[in-house]
């Protein structure tokens, strides 16, 4: 009943309890409001470096606070064109980076003998000779009598070898390795032959007939890279060589980038364990009774610079199949390169290459198929060279 007439004790509790909560709410939005109000401008921390500049012109009239308007508007174009400063300069930067690659890799090709883009070419220092070949007459450390019938036929000696080195741009090297023992007897017999007639080539390879692949690879590698020449040349200790005639024949192709040049063949893939030139990997060429794919044999044969210096670059990754020209031939076949097949690189021993030099077509290089080189070469090679040389007056007045 009291409650309904709004009296008594209850009812002024009613009117305390409605104010308390209305002026709760009254203090809570003024709490609220003043939590939640942005800071002023004077109330921001300024740099120590600015504070004193910035509080001398807040104290300043409005006609101040516009300068100080356009000043924080210069210092943004400031600070934009600072931005696009660093940015040329890091591109500057960027570009001196790449053009000093670049040189570098120019010096290295010079160096290695590697192939540059052609805007390079016309650049290239004169201080590193140029020369026509280099052959390299592969050998083994039981192949002295070899070589030495080798230097008493068709191989300059001493001074003339010299001079054909200097006149005619061809370097003549026997190609050896080392022994599995490495400063063994048979690498310090080697190492006073080369005292006395200082004609090898020798290489990081440890000598095996196994592992004629890997020496013809090092060859390469190594001859690009101590001589700068037009063509590379491999040719085996038992083959009779006429260099003048070689060099008119490498000289005429002189101009083409990627030659392959020697006698090409396709013989069959041998799978019988118990034949010569068994091939292991028969298999990756297909059915049993399959051919190879074209390639110039072993005995003589020639790859122009590029060539070579393709193989010197990829040296760790080229397949080594278990006969060296097969090998050649796998490393090539994927390129685009020009295959050149000359049978003056693969002539007989007389009466075959004795009755085209009387016909006037003088071979390059003579051997036996039968024995995959002259036979008995040692003591026939000397006949060979009576009949079928080219003479010493063509090498002296030859013009590749």
């Amino acid at each position: 009943m009291s409650w309904r007439r709004g009296g008594g004790a209850d009812g002024v509790a009613r009117r305390w309890v409605l104010l308390l909560c209305v002026g709760s709410f009254c203090l809570g939005l003024l709490f609220t409001n003043r939590m939640w109000t942005l800071p002023e401008a004077s109330e921001v921390v300024i740099p120590n470096e600015r504070r004193g500049k910035e509080s001398e012109l807040m104290a300043g009239d409005c006609s101040i606070r516009k300068v100080q308007g356009k000043h924080d508007y210069s210092d943004m174009l400031h600070i934009s064109d600072t931005h696009r400063d660093s940015q040329t300069l890091d591109k500057t930067i960027a570009n001196l980076e790449t053009e000093l690659s670049a040189a570098r890799t120019l010096q290295d090709s010079f160096l290695n003998g590697s192939p540059v883009q052609e805007e390079y070419k016309a650049a290239e220092p004169t201080g590193r000779r140029k020369y026509l070949m280099v052959i390299g007459i592969n050998t083994a450390f039981s192949s002295r009598k070899r070589r030495d019938s080798i230097r008493n036929t068709w191989m300059p000696q001493g001074e003339m070898r010299k001079k054909l080195e200097e006149e005619k741009g061809i370097i003549i090297r026997f190609v050896i390795g080392h022994s599995a023992i490495s400063g063994g007897i048979v690498d310090r017999a080697v190492q006073a032959e080369d005292k006395k007639h200082g004609d090898f080539m020798r290489l990081e390879h440890v000598e095996g007939y196994l592992e004629l692949s890997g020496k013809t690879r090092a060859y390469f590698a190594t001859a690009v890279a101590l001589w700068d020449a037009n063509f590379y040349v491999k040719v085996d200790d038992d083959v009779h060589v006429n260099i003048a005639t070689l060099g008119n024949i490498l000289s005429k192709h002189i101009l083409k980038p990627r030659v392959y040049i020697g006698c090409m063949k396709s013989g069959p893939v041998l799978s019988d364990k118990d034949v010569r030139y068994y091939e292991p990997e028969h298999w990756k060429f297909g059915e049993i009774g399959n051919k190879y794919f074209r390639h110039a044999t072993g005995q003589l044969y020639a790859i122009s610079k590029d060539l070579a210096t393709y193989i010197s670059i990829n040296k760790h990754v080229l397949h080594k199949y278990i006969n060296e020209d097969v090998s050649l031939g796998a490393w090539l076949i994927g390129l685009d390169v020009e295959h050149i097949d000359d049978r003056r690189l693969c002539c007989g021993t007389p009466p075959d290459c004795e009755w085209k030099a009387q016909a006037g077509n003088t071979c390059a290089a003579s051997f036996d198929w039968k024995c995959s080189g002259i036979c008995n070469s040692v003591q026939n090679i000397w006949g060979v060279h009576k009949k079928c040389s080219e003479g010493e007056k063509a090498l002296l007045t030859a013009s590749f």
